[in-house]
């Protein structure tokens, strides 16, 4: 069991070192630091642990991990037993460890009144400690089923049904549109959040397992290298859409057909490709320009990171919503996710942050190039209603030669391979599907964001291997697969 006066010996967080600011702007490698030294201030935050009765660092994580067995693994330095216990839940610990916002950091009981337990920096030590220590490898399947499943997206929630279905003996091809796998952790995710070898390995795993990848495909599309939906029908026995929320929400106002104005996710995946070595003709870039930022999300603070690593003139991201306390709010209690004042790690690195800010109009000078978007008008408004009122008195503008909309997604595209395969979507734009994350359609499954909406990694891998469960038994008619997120929790309204 664990030391029962581990926390009272350790009551601080330690978190491992970020590199300068100076010097990390000026790359793209990751923010964070991992040291030999660091060992020790790993294991004693393991041991502050306090192995609850009733773990509530459970409730905040839908993936069911668990965590106070692999914290108390970690405090004897087992890391082989500590990542046993950790795949057991989670597929890709190393990409949660860095991308997830540790939502069972909030629910953790020792953060009632002390600093929570480093959930986070721990479940990524030991995914790190275990690839060094060649502990990870690739657990083949003893026999093979016959059945045939196709992943269409290769996303966390793509490539945790993939793996799960794999290993239970299913012939697995995993289909993306892009010319790597990954989807938005190669594509999306910054290299400074995450670098790419991080996914590459896990391929190589998954590739040894058994799972088949088609990068480059357009399933859906109409082109030379396109599948289509009734393609998908004839040649395989299921199919799990996994190709996530991807039409950007708009944003309506005057001015808005300016030169000038993109959509976060464009700049962030030409970037990416850029920092991967490959020519991006007319990239979208931040060098030398006064940057505004719509939207206040991670996705927001991600272009304000890349901005700066792009040599930005200035940069300001804008949240309509007011500024959060740094305190949870009495209406959102532990062990609940609360709304509060965070700081991250390109937050840190500079830019100006701006709340309760609404864009009421893009506008040209021409200063920028005829028809190029030069300003915006913007205005405070009032959200204690829940709507955005204006304040009279408040309009301004403010200098800008690029502005990024970071407001997240609205859905699934309604034409291509929704419409072949003639699939429902709810009023969000989703995919609907049952208490199986059975679709519409008879042997069509979804997963991860085009199901569930716009989430979070830790949802999208949950949900990736609920799928497969659901899969695993739809094929075989019943399944050892475990399903981590129970069907009262999924439903086309959730």
């Amino acid at each position: 069991m664990a030391d029962p006066n581990g926390f009272l010996k350790v009551r601080e967080r330690e978190l491992p070192r970020r590199r300068p600011v100076p010097v990390r702007i000026l790359d793209n490698r990751e923010v964070y630091t991992r040291r030999v030294e660091d060992s020790p201030a790993l294991v004693r935050q393991a041991g502050r642990c306090m192995d609850c009765g009733v773990p509530f660092c459970h409730n905040g994580c839908p993936l069911g991990n668990l965590i106070p067995e692999w914290n108390e693994l970690t405090r004897r330095e087992d890391f082989a037993g500590a990542i046993e216990r950790l795949h057991a839940t989670n597929n890709f610990p190393e990409w949660t460890g860095r991308l997830c916002p540790a939502p069972c950091e909030t629910a953790c009981v020792l953060g009632i009144n002390q600093p929570a337990v480093t959930i986070k920096h721990i479940e990524q030590s030991i995914a790190d400690n275990a690839w060094d220590l060649n502990l990870v490898e690739p657990q083949i399947p003893e026999r093979l089923t016959g059945s045939l499943v196709a992943v269409i997206g290769s996303g966390p929630a793509g490539l945790a049904a993939a793996q799960q279905l794999t290993r239970a003996g299913h012939t697995v091809a995993v289909y993306e549109k892009d010319d790597r796998i990954g989807g938005l952790l190669t594509y999306g995710i910054p290299d400074f959040k995450m670098e790419k070898g991080q996914v590459d390995r896990r391929i190589e795993q998954m590739e040894q397992e058994g799972t088949r990848f088609r990068p480059g495909v357009d399933v859906g599309g109409t082109g030379e290298n396109a599948l289509t939906g009734q393609d998908l029908l004839e040649r395989y026995d299921a199919v799990v859409l996994a190709m996530g929320s991807t039409v950007p929400r708009e944003l309506p106002v005057p001015g808005r057909e300016l030169a000038g104005i993109h959509p976060a996710m464009d700049f962030l995946v030409q970037h990416n490709r850029v920092v991967a070595g490959q020519e991006v003709p007319d990239q979208i870039l931040a060098t030398g320009k006064d940057v505004v930022i719509i939207g206040g999300g991670d996705t927001g603070s991600d272009c304000l990171g890349t901005s700066l690593r792009q040599g930005a003139r200035s940069v300001t991201q804008i949240d309509i919503n007011p500024l959060p306390g740094t305190e949870r709010p009495a209406d959102q209690p532990w062990p609940t996710y609360p709304k509060v004042y965070r700081v991250s790690t390109s937050h840190e690195e500079g830019g100006e942050r701006v709340y309760s800010t609404s864009t009421v109009e893009f506008l040209s000078d021409g200063s920028a190039g005829e028809g190029r978007v030069t300003h915006l008008r913007l205005e405070n408004v009032d959200r204690s209603s829940g709507r955005a009122v204006p304040i009279e008195g408040t309009e301004r503008v403010v200098p800008a030669q690029l502005v990024l909309l970071a407001l997240g997604f609205t859905g699934v595209p309604r034409t291509g391979l929704v419409e072949q395969l003639g699939l429902d979507l709810d009023e969000r734009g989703r995919v609907t599907r049952d208490e199986t994350f059975a679709t519409s359609v008879p042997g069509v499954f979804v997963a991860g964001d085009a199901g569930r909406g716009q989430s979070l990694i830790v949802w999208a891998i949950a949900e990736g291997r609920s799928a497969a469960s659901a899969v695993d038994a739809f094929l075989r008619g019943d399944t050892d697969l475990p399903a981590p997120i129970l069907p009262s929790t999924v439903s086309v309204s959730a």
